[in-house]
């Protein structure tokens, strides 16, 4: 468990401030990965390394890729890989700031500040739609064997993959729905969270059931709503072992495997999508020993 960046299996935090970068042409990016590894613990500070930068480096991690756009009737799920992403987590917003600024200034100019979302917990754990996140999620030694890498070697065990979307909620057009098409849409009950028997197969429980796919499909889910002045939604997190649990979740979700399109798109769309590699620990910092840095 010391080779696992913590924040992975944690519960989600009450406040996050999410971090991306971009490298800046023609350098290099090894100096701005050392001084990083100074300042992220793999507890408050979760690091995850995109294509471009391991790419930058002369490297490569196996099973790190470019996340796929797709589209589906009316639909795009769009692909927008950054370099770097860093999860900071926390319960004081004035920390999160100084902390993202002495990342932030440690990375520059090599590493460029594309993005910054502010994330925060609802109740205890909900999306704003006001239903319960992760209920599927799996627990204890089937998180770390969902969502963490093994027999891979020294460098790779004990890391993780990390797939990352923006969605944005129009909660006007869902509050316009009864009760019974939000339970529908959803497949669960929002008053109980407890799963409905003749929801249909458009349903979000259904479209992305872990244990129906073949292999089970299970990732760990550390999601949490965001907002700003004018819009709201959710920063969608999800580790796994490799990408390939979360690639067949997606493909059924727009229905690339039987036309049907998961409901959820109803009134929320992903404004963004991101892979990256979540290095190991050692010793409390980083392991970028397979990077050669």
């Amino acid at each position: 468990m010391s080779q696992i960046q913590k924040g992975i299996l944690a519960p989600v935090p009450p406040l996050a401030r999410y971090l991306s970068f971009t490298i800046t042409p023609g350098m290099n990016p090894a100096g701005s990965l050392r001084n990083l590894c100074k300042l992220a613990d793999g507890d408050k500070t979760v690091v995850g390394l995109g294509q471009s930068l391991v790419c930058a480096l002369g490297r490569e991690v196996p099973g790190l890729e470019v996340f796929p756009s797709c589209a589906a009737p009316g639909l795009d799920v769009p692909s927008t890989p950054v370099s770097l992403w860093c999860w900071l987590r926390g319960d004081d917003r004035g920390e999160l700031i100084h902390r993202a600024r002495a990342i932030i200034e440690s990375v520059a100019p090599i590493l460029q500040l594309q993005h910054t979302i502010d994330g925060f917990r609802y109740k205890s754990g909900f999306d704003l739609s006001g239903y319960e996140d992760g209920t599927e999620n799996p627990k204890a030694a089937a998180a770390v064997k969902a969502a963490i890498v093994t027999g891979q070697g020294t460098g790779l065990d004990g890391g993780s993959f990390v797939a990352v979307q923006q969605w944005v909620h129009d909660l006007n057009m869902f509050e316009a729905m009864t009760t019974k098409e939000q339970d529908r849409t959803i497949g669960r009950r929002k008053r109980d969270n407890k799963e409905l028997g003749n929801a249909p197969a458009s349903a979000h429980v259904k479209r992305t059931a872990q244990e129906s796919f073949d292999p089970a499909a299970f990732i760990v889910r550390r999601s949490m709503p965001w907002a700003d002045v004018y819009r709201a939604g959710l920063v969608f997190v999800a580790f796994g072992n490799s990408f390939d649990a979360f690639d067949a979740l997606l493909r059924r979700m727009v229905g690339a495997e039987d036309g049907i399109v998961d409901a959820l798109f109803a009134f929320t769309r992903p404004i963004s999508g991101s892979y990256f590699w979540c290095p190991p620990m050692d010793k409390g910092h980083l392991d970028l020993r397979w990077l050669g840095t």
